[in-house]
């Protein structure tokens, strides 16, 4: 097999070429330092010949020995260098020593190779064999950048935009070649990073043209969220594909890896400045208590528990039915070494014995109640299910805290309890008026959390959407003028603490969910950070508003409704209080109707306890049009 034939040349070859390299600097050395005439004195010193296998007999041994020849010629850095180096200054110290040895032992009479020789050769032989490997680095790179055009725009000028185009070019898997560098600067500066210029920010387009470029890496630290978005959206807009480098502290041993470039996410275009928790107060809250976390297996769940151990708490007792998830949240636990204050029970949070066997094993100090059903399509078909767990368990769970005395018991509920337009929106808010009703009834502080979509969480859009760009399209949307509010979900599981440790019992606090997003400008960024081109890579298809979908959702995230907090990012709804009794009752209304697994009595009683449940795009309209005006014992006010 011919040796241009193998990936990579083989060592033997690198190992001949470095001893050639050696002859020809001794000889090189001789000229130099005599003008190329050689003296006969010289010569008589030593045979030329003999003079040049000693020389060679020692540099094929430091080469064996430091094994020079083992490195991947076109991957050649830093550290090859230094090797080569060092190799190449011991020889030549070997070489001095015989020369002294030789000289003082008296078995010559003068130097066998003269020191000035010794010093050209070592400068000749270092700088050869370190210029060949960076010369045939520079062309491998050089010829592989016109197989295939991956041209990179850097954005940053500091160490962190240096190291990102090194690692970048080093990796011989991905093709980048970085063409220039651009930084918020008025104009064209001068000044350039390894011989490349730098460019403004507002020449990006023309230079996306003149480069032929196709990413831009984004490796300067931004001041602010607002900053970091502007960039992003710059260079989506111009069709380039975003690269993200990570913050310094999560590089690997203080360097920075390809394998942690990566294309930006779409949370990265929806984040926001981060929360400023009272860390202080939260921890007084949990340190050496025992909380009980329901629904642990979920997205929200799951982060709550993440969010509560490094406030040191003496046990998190994680409560699910979803027996694999539970699993690998323990496992994401023990190989964090989390785990040595946790405990997972598996079980129904409809299941009186195995409830009440919780509480009374363990029994909590707080409970974080996320356990829920919340795909409105999926209840809209099942609105007996959606009662019994979203009510009947949440119902079960509450009562539980008041007997055995859970000092605070925090809610997690959504926006779609707000005006609710389907069956899960409206079993939220039967929850939430049932654990409402309950606070002053005992010790136990009832809180109630709601906020809106959150991004990635199992079922939202942004995992589903990432699923369809990768099947090859199309992205499904349900609505053009359909919008949602998001939120990250250690963002909202940060407030969830934060309000929960704060909560003074029986409010409904509401989390600013910022600006409401356009689910179709969603989609659209998506596939831009994919790579992709809408109409041609992918398409976008409306498929229409499913069972209990409505346009835009509502928080009632403003002054005449919501009383501010010394929160900035949590507001208090003004709602009315609930008499438990009547609450109470109502729900037991349910019990037989879930029996009866009759769906359409079941959500008819949903819209006499919620008076302002009016079903959307549902079969359950008509009982809406049924209805006549009659006095419903409970009066919303949310």
């Amino acid at each position: 097999m011919s040796i241009f034939s193998k990936k990579y040349a083989p060592r033997w070859i690198v190992f001949l070429i470095d001893v050639f390299i050696c002859v020809a600097s001794i000889i090189i050395a001789y000229l130099l330092r005599f003008n190329f005439e050689i003296p006969d004195n010289e010569r008589k010193i030593g045979d030329l010949k003999q003079i040049v296998e000693l020389v060679m007999f020692v540099r094929v041994a430091s080469f064996l020995i430091a094994k020079t020849y083992a490195g991947i010629v076109r991957y050649t850095g830093a550290r090859d260098t230094r090797r080569i180096l060092i190799t190449v200054a011991s020889g030549s110290l070997a070489l001095v020593v015989i020369n002294i040895v030789c000289y003082r032992s008296g078995i010559t009479q003068a130097f066998i190779v003269p020191m000035s020789i010794l010093i050209i050769e070592f400068l000749t032989t270092t700088f050869f064999m370190v210029s060949l490997r960076f010369l045939v680095k520079s062309i491998f790179f050089d010829f592989r950048s016109t197989v295939r055009n991956n041209n990179v725009i850097v954005y940053g000028t500091d160490r962190n935009a240096l190291a990102a185009k090194n690692a970048l070019e080093d990796d011989h898997n991905a093709h980048y070649k970085v063409v220039a560098f651009v930084d918020d600067i008025d104009k064209k500066s001068i000044n350039k990073i390894n011989d490349l210029p730098i460019y403004p920010i507002d020449e990006l387009e023309t230079l996306i043209v003149e480069l032929d470029a196709r990413n831009l890496l984004v490796a300067k630290p931004f001041q602010t969220i607002e900053k970091k978005q502007e960039v992003i959206e710059l260079g989506l807009n111009s069709g380039l594909t975003i690269l993200n480098v990570p913050k310094v502290e999560k590089w690997i041993n203080g360097e920075l890896s390809s394998k942690q470039i990566r294309n930006i996410k779409i949370e990265d275009l929806l984040e926001r400045n981060p929360i400023q928790l009272d860390f202080k107060r939260i921890q007084e809250q949990v340190k050496g208590k025992t909380m009980l976390v329901t629904g642990a297996a979920g997205s929200i769940g799951s982060e709550i528990v993440r969010q509560l151990i490094r406030f040191e708490p003496h046990n998190i007792v994680l409560f699910d039915q979803a027996e694999t998830p539970m699993y690998d949240i323990e496992m994401e636990l023990r190989d964090s070494q989390s785990a040595s204050n946790i405990t997972i029970v598996i079980g129904d949070i409809t299941d009186q014995q195995r409830v009440e066997e919780v509480f009374n094993e363990y029994k909590p100090e707080i409970v974080y109640h996320a356990a829920a059903y919340k795909h409105v399509p999926m209840m809209e078909n099942n609105p007996v299910e959606a009662v019994r767990n979203n009510v009947i368990g949440t119902r079960l769970i509450a009562d539980m805290a008041v007997k055995y005395g859970v000092k605070r018991f925090v809610m997690v509920s959504t926006d779609k309890a707000v005006n609710p337009t389907n069956v899960m929106g409206a079993s939220k808010r039967i929850a939430e008026i049932y654990t409402q009703s309950l606070n002053g009834k005992s010790a136990t502080r009832f809180i109630t959390t709601r906020f809106g979509n959150v991004l990635g969480s199992n079922g939202s859009v942004i995992p589903r959407f990432k699923k369809q760009i990768e099947e090859g399209g199309p992205i499904t949307v349900t609505h053009p003028q359909i919008t949602r509010y998001f939120m990250t979900i250690p963002e909202a599981c940060q407030l969830v603490l934060e309000a929960g440790a704060s909560g003074k019992g029986g409010e409904i606090f509401i989390f600013d969910m910022g600006k409401s997003v356009k689910i179709v400008d969603l989609a659209k960024k998506m596939i831009k950070l994919s790579g992709l081109e809408l109409g041609r890579d992918i398409q976008i298809t409306f498929t229409g508003l499913r069972p209990g979908e409505k346009l835009y959702e509502e928080l009632l995230a403003n002054k005449e409704n919501t009383i501010p907090t010394p929160h900035p990012q949590i507001m208090v709804a003004k709602v009315r209080e609930y008499d438990h009794d009547e609450a109470n009752s109502k729900i037991e209304g349910f019990l037989p109707l879930i029996a009866e697994q009759d769906n359409y009595k079941v959500v008819k009683l949903m819209k006499e306890i919620v008076p302002e449940f009016i079903s959307q795009n549902s079969i359950y309209e008509e009982l809406d049009r049924e209805a006549k005006p009659k006095h419903r014992l409970m009066v919303a006010a949310v």
